[in-house]
């Protein structure tokens, strides 16, 4: 049999969704990357949805945009923060995208008029985009987490793929099992038993897991960690206490305690290496000894679903904030603002507790009046304010509005009848979404801009060249251009054709922080190096 020139190693779930298997899947990258090995991470989502583009963040989380332009899971969002790695499409993938590829193959005479059937073409599917990960990232360790839980119908497919190559090669693919271990009341014990159902489940689809993460809200002791491993037919070390800590970042240092990376590295018959988490271990220093507080409001609509608040929509901008105050030795205080409570009446002034506001991107009707009075109150009352992407466009809007004086000024995804259209779809743009191509309409992925010298954003960047990831479809309307410019406001950020506006900012004389990008800079933000524009945000906040 032929050796593999890289290994696998699957993350999958137990018992619950929302279990932590991205951070696992995360942590795991990141402990044996600190080994001296190249890792990359996959995450395979059990949807029919070809991409994660046309998913509702509050039943699914923020829509995470790679640098080639792919719309994917918010764990991939995690995933490239961890190991600090720009990944690509070939990182991810969904029931859908495996289907159409094969069908898309079968309708091109891609299998020479074979019977083509479900199994085993789809894990076969599967297995060679792994294979491809692997090569695009010149991987020795592909760790590729399984969306979902085991025994849910739409995973069965994948599980077949790990088992299939399981048999082929077993020493090189290892199987994490993610599971959570519930304490019903703080004088009882944590269970065991909804695990071992989780690793039967995983039995009957032929997979037997070489590590259990014991997910639960306290370590489990001893006797439980005996219990599960003779249940589940694993060795008592191969069950790793996974607790709730205080920052998902603590969680490479707390595997590397029980020395997991040894652990995995043995079972995929690799050579240990040197440890290297210095830099790692003086981040999450900065962490736990950051104390001042600063103050950050963040201004959204996809934070309700149902009763509960749902942070995640925000992951990226929220990780953004975090890292920057961090690395200025300031705790964040982070709070969730619903951009519909501030159309009710004297709402406002609750902004005056906070040392910044931020607006971040989304799309549609709702909650925009919020949005452009809470942007409106942030310029006049001299908060610093930072809008991402729809919240440039909002910027520019509430500026023609009680700048410009044009009071009709609006986007035409709002009214499409406006009578000042300062933001707009591009002309070439419109045919195609009058055919409904509304994602041959959106400018995904990395694009280049220059910037204006002596400016807010060419200062914290350091540089007249940047490249930064978008998700959209409208821009700032040219014919509005210079009589914005007249008015103060400064696009300090431009295409190099000049078409583009990418950044608007006012002067540090007009105000301390009122800046704006049309493009997502938290997604490029990583926990050793915070993005630029979100240090000088917050260094801003700081001296307010």
């Amino acid at each position: 049999m032929k050796k593999q020139d890289h290994k696998y190693i699957f993350v999958v779930g137990g018992v619950m969704s929302g279990v932590g298997k991205g951070v696992a899947t995360s942590s795991i990258a990141k402990i044996l990357q600190s080994r001296g090995f190249k890792v990359t991470a996959i995450k395979i989502d059990p949807y029919v949805n070809v991409d994660a583009g046309t998913m509702n963040p509050t039943e699914h989380g923020e829509v995470f945009v790679l640098g080639d332009g792919m719309e994917c899971d918010q764990d991939m969002g995690n995933y490239e923060r961890f190991i600090g790695t720009n990944l690509t499409k070939a990182n991810y993938m969904t029931t859908g995208s495996v289907y159409l590829s094969v069908i898309n193959r079968e309708r091109n005479l891609g299998y020479k008029g074979k019977f083509v059937s479900v199994v085993p073409y789809i894990p076969m599917e599967v297995i060679n985009r792994l294979d491809n990960a692997a090569k695009v990232n010149k991987a020795d360790i592909v760790i590729t987490e399984i969306g979902g839980t085991v025994g849910e119908y739409e995973n069965l497919l994948f599980l077949e793929a790990i088992k299939m190559l399981k048999i082929k090669h077993p020493k090189d693919v290892a199987v994490v099992l993610v599971s959570f271990l519930p304490l019903l009341d703080k004088d009882n014990e944590i269970k065991t038993k909804p695990t071992q159902h989780a690793v039967r489940a995983l039995n009957s689809a032929g997979i037997q897991p070489d590590i259990i993460l014991a997910r639960a809200n306290v370590p489990i002791d001893k006797k439980r960690r005996d219990k599960l491993a003779f249940h589940s037919s694993v060795r008592k070390e191969d069950v790793v206490p996974a607790q709730n800590v205080e920052s998902i970042y603590d969680v490479p240092l707390n595997f590397e305690k029980v020395d997991l990376s040894g652990n995995l590295l043995e079972k995929l018959n690799l050579r240990p290496r040197q440890k290297d988490m210095r830099n790692w271990k003086q981040f999450v220093r900065k962490i736990h000894s950051s104390v001042k507080p600063v103050r950050i409001g963040i201004v959204g609509k996809y934070f309700g679903t149902g009763e509960y608040t749902l942070s995640d929509a925000y992951i990226s901008v929220i990780e953004a904030v975090k890292y920057a105050a961090y690395y200025a030795k300031r705790k964040p205080i982070i709070e969730w603002l619903n951009a519909e409570d501030f159309e009710k009446p004297n709402k406002l002034k609750d902004l005056k507790k906070f040392d910044g506001i931020i607006v971040p991107g989304g799309f549609g009707k709702r909650g925009i009046k919020g949005k452009l009075d809470v942007i409106k109150y942030a310029r006049e009352n001299k908060i610093p304010f930072f809008g991402l992407c729809y919240g440039m466009q909002l910027m520019v809007v509430e500026y023609a509005r009680n700048v410009l004086k044009l009071k009709d000024a609006n986007t035409t995804e709002i009214n499409p009848n406006t009578k000042y259209p300062v933001i707009d779809v591009m002309h070439e743009q419109k045919e195609k979404l009058a055919k409904n191509n509304y994602g041959g309409t959106m400018r995904l992925g990395i694009y280049p801009a220059n910037l204006k010298k002596d400016t807010i954003a060419q200062r914290a960047y350091d540089t007249n060249k940047i490249s930064e990831r978008h998700r959209h479809r409208y821009e700032v309307n040219p014919k509005y251009i210079e009589k914005l410019n007249a008015k103060g406001m400064i696009f300090s950020g431009v295409s190099p054709d000049k078409r583009l506006m990418e950044i608007a900012e006012l002067s540090k004389e007009k105000h301390p922080f009122f800046l704006a990008t049309q493009f997502h800079p938290e997604f490029q933000a990583r926990p050793l190096s915070p993005h630029p524009l979100f240090t000088e945000f917050i260094k801003t906040c700081i001296k307010k």
